[in-house]
């Protein structure tokens, strides 16, 4: 059974976040902490609402869903203001996985076709406002659109307006996301049981008190299939120590640096696969610890292991600022022994490199390479990552490998100098590099 998805949706204008609520519009400060919160606490994904009426603010809007999904975990969904495939292909380079486009104009509804052969019909949605363009629905998909969003606002209760949309979708097979402004279990569980609606877009508070694992724990009670952490491994196959405690290893989820150990009691691990926050017993004060409580350094789950004998648990979490207790980022600063090495993590490679390119940048220095290359500007660097790919092309034909690898060494280094002059991280390459 595949699991049913919650999408936390807001506006945006002029970088803030427009939360809207019966007609009503409410700001929120910072657009990006808003997501961070729904992406750290369960949404499975955002739906971010353009609502630009200059193209000014349109462009700052692509920046703020560009920043958004830099930092969150969970794929967005944008659109409001397209007008032409340009905008299409702007949401999709800030970052978006799937643009919708409103079909109650004719113009987005023309877009439709052309957006899904120009960028794939998975990357292409369509919003219906009323219930009656679902009589088109076989048109829309036909154009392209994989998607069907319907906005079941104002139709009363939640019960009410999903017997509407069921009814509405009787015999029809296209995946639709209901669009609800009502927020109770079991009005959102009544959207989620109709067959082919794959996810509840819900509005957001004004204040963050929607919590979507805690809705997930509530859809879960009534039959509703939903992603939540579920362990593979029964608790009474753990082996304990003499306390009936597990010890827990914590590690960054992106870079696998060690961040801390503590431990866990059956309690204390219940509570962490409910809630997806890292909760411990605190052996000194003898009481459960959910980790971040007072300090705010909060660890949200991504992923939990077993070792071979069943008695230590590997955490691999979103760390929020430091790990440890005296404000370092992890508890294992203090050397006892050390040798020198070379470290050759590509990812580690590709950043040490990359942070001495931007740190040129920053501070110019006299005599560098890599300053006159920034000094000569965009066309220059250009010229030279097209100069490299020409010398790879020419070294693959020599039998000899050294050749070819010194060539793409070079080539790499000059991309990552075109890199750090547009803004862009290798964060972000690996991002859309995972994403194909």
């Amino acid at each position: 059974m595949s699991c049913k998805k919650l999408i936390p949706s807001f506006g945006c204008r002029r970088g803030q976040a427009v939360i809207l609520d019966e007609g009503q519009e409410y700001f929120s400060d910072d657009f990006l902490t808003l997501s961070r919160y729904y992406s750290d606490n369960g949404a499975d994904e955002l739906l971010i609402h353009d609502l630009s009426e200059t193209e000014e603010d349109h462009e700052r809007t692509i920046l703020m869903i560009k920043e958004a999904a830099r930092t969150v975990d969970i794929p967005i969904i944008a659109g409001g203001r397209v007008r032409r495939l340009e905008d299409i292909k702007k949401y999709l380079y800030a970052g978006a996985k799937a643009v919708f486009l409103d079909v109650s104009g004719e113009e987005e509804v023309d877009l439709i076709k052309e957006g899904s052969h120009r960028f794939g019909g998975e990357k292409i949605y369509a919003y219906l406002p009323e219930l009656s363009f679902l009589e088109r629905a076989e048109e829309f998909e036909q154009l392209g659109a994989s998607m069907l969003i319907m906005d079941c606002f104002g139709k009363g209760d939640g019960t009410l307006a999903a017997h509407s949309l069921s009814a509405a979708l009787l015999g029809r097979h296209v995946p639709v996301l209901a669009f609800c402004d009502q927020d109770t279990p079991e009005e959102v569980a009544s959207f989620l049981r109709i067959p082919t609606v794959e996810g509840v877009v819900l509005t957001v508070p004004e204040e963050h008190e929607g919590n979507c694992m805690n809705m997930k724990q509530e859809l879960r009670k009534r039959g509703i299939a939903t992603d939540t952490f579920e362990s593979q491994i029964q608790w009474e196959d753990f082996k304990l120590n003499a306390d009936g405690l597990i010890p827990a290893v914590v590690q960054d989820y992106k870079t696998s640096e060690v961040l801390m150990l503590a431990y866990m009691n059956r309690q204390s691990f219940e509570q962490t696969l409910k809630t997806g926050k890292m909760t411990y017993y605190s052996r000194s004060r003898r009481e459960l610890w959910l980790k971040g409580e007072t300090s705010g350094h909060y660890q949200y789950v991504k992923a939990l292991s077993l070792d071979c004998d069943n008695d230590t648990i590997l955490a691999k979490v979103k760390q929020v600022g430091a790990a440890c207790h005296t404000g370092a980022r992890s508890c294992f600063f203090k050397t006892l022994v050390q040798k020198e090495y070379r470290d050759t993590n590509p990812l580690k490679v590709f950043e040490d490199v990359f942070a001495v390119i931007l740190d040129r940048k920053e501070h110019p220095k006299e005599g560098s390479y890599t300053n006159y290359l920034f000094d000569k500007g965009l066309d220059k660097i250009l010229k030279k990552i097209g100069e490299e790919a020409t010398e790879i092309v020419i070294a693959a034909k020599n039998p000899n490998p050294e050749e070819i690898k010194y060539e793409i060494s070079d080539f790499l280094y000059h991309m990552m100098v075109l890199m750090a002059d547009r803004g862009i991280s290798w964060e972000e390459i690996m991002e859309e590099l995972a994403n194909r």
